[in-house]
């Protein structure tokens, strides 16, 4: 059985090349608006990737800030605009639209697996080739297929450079061939998912956590909250960011980084735990989108206790459910479990290449 899997891990850059991925995220998201501009601006019959492709090379011969982005690099950026496209007229996703320079997070695709030149250095680091920009640093916190450990069913086929809010990222796509898991000999359990009890099993327990942030970061990041109310009340309309105020919000997305981080810590491991206890897992069917919806109303019917609902709401987005589900559906899988139902569609087996729809009522 092949799996596909990511594995992310912290760059080391130098100034320099810190600078040169900058240039290739921004001349990334740049292509993207540019492809979606002309593709939204000729006539249907007339769109198609062999046009899309050529405009992309002739906008890289003729644009030099376009050429700092490797070609393939560009090419991916094509294939995902497209790709996003097939999502959306088969009903997974909204149309694409242009990405936002502040609102959109920086990425750089290497497409094949053989440019990467892998090595592990020691017993912490590990080295990479990124196109462009040279050789760089990564922690290395996991063992990866390369060298001579690599074969055609066992291999790194590909990396993505991302911007987080602590530095730069890569995310290696990781295809391994494994054995087809033994069945799960477990009991069936249902969960319940909540703010109080984030996590409440049908066989009386719970997974429960604290807080992400400690007093201090909270008081920290609360400080910061209001230096950047300040900071934005005093510019003036149409003024761009002071350095203080852009330093204040890159330490306000650090922290919240840093509590992000944590709260992924807990849930796999409180979802490898349930995955290696439980053959079955059954997770209660919940409408997300609607339950975080505003409580503002219109002008004419204005909504009440509109502050509460929305303090409700973000402690909703913050549990991240959804990610939970996730987690459960692969690790239950990997560890030979049973199909169950969630509100999210068959739970527990994701072998397969479609899933069938729901037969039984959820186990919560």
């Amino acid at each position: 059985m092949k799996h596909q899997r990511g594995h992310k891990a912290w760059l080391c850059l130098t100034p320099a090349q810190a600078l040169a991925a900058e240039d290739q995220g921004h001349a990334a998201r740049t292509m993207w608006n540019l492809v979606h501009d002309w593709w939204t601006m000729l006539p249907k019959d007339k769109r198609n990737l062999a046009t899309a492709d050529a405009a992309i090379r002739q906008g890289r011969k003729e644009l030099p800030w376009l050429s700092v982005l490797p070609a393939q690099a560009a090419q991916a950026v094509l294939k995902t605009y497209f790709q996003a496209w097939k999502n959306c007229w088969e009903g997974r996703a909204d149309a694409p639209n242009f990405k936002g320079r502040f609102r959109c997070r920086m990425a750089i695709d290497i497409p094949q697996g053989r440019d990467l030149q892998i090595v592990r250095l020691n017993r912490r680091w590990g080295r990479m080739w990124a196109p462009k920009i040279g050789h760089v640093l990564f922690r290395w916190t996991k063992d990866l297929p390369v060298g001579k450990r690599a074969d055609k069913d066992n291999r790194v086929t590909g990396a993505r450079l991302v911007k987080e809010a602590d530095g730069w990222h890569v995310v290696f796509r990781v295809q391994c061939d494994v054995p087809e898991p033994a069945p799960h000999t477990g009991p069936t359990v249902g969960i319940d998912r909540g703010i109080t009890k984030p996590l409440a099993l049908s066989d009386g327990t719970f997974r429960e956590h604290g807080p992400w942030l400690t007093k201090g970061e909270a008081e920290r990041l609360r400080r910061l909250e209001k230096t950047k109310e300040r900071g934005r009340n005093a510019r003036k309309p149409g003024e761009k960011n002071s350095r203080r105020l852009t330093r204040t919000y890159d330490q306000i997305a650090q922290l919240r980084a840093t509590a992000k981080r944590r709260a992924i810590d807990w849930q796999h491991k409180t979802t490898t735990g349930i995955a290696e206890t439980f053959s079955r897992v059954g997770v209660e069917a919940l409408a997300i989108t609607n339950m975080v919806k505003s409580a503002r109303g219109t002008v004419e019917f204005p909504g009440k206790n509109v502050r509460q609902k929305a303090g409700l709401n973000r402690a909703i987005a913050g549990e991240a459910w959804g990610r939970t589900v996730t987690m459960l559906e692969y690790k239950t899988a990997d560890r030979g479990g049973g199909q169950a139902v969630s509100g999210r569609g068959d739970l527990g087996d994701t072998r397969s290449a479609k899933r069938q729809p729901p037969t039984q009522p959820h186990a919560a």
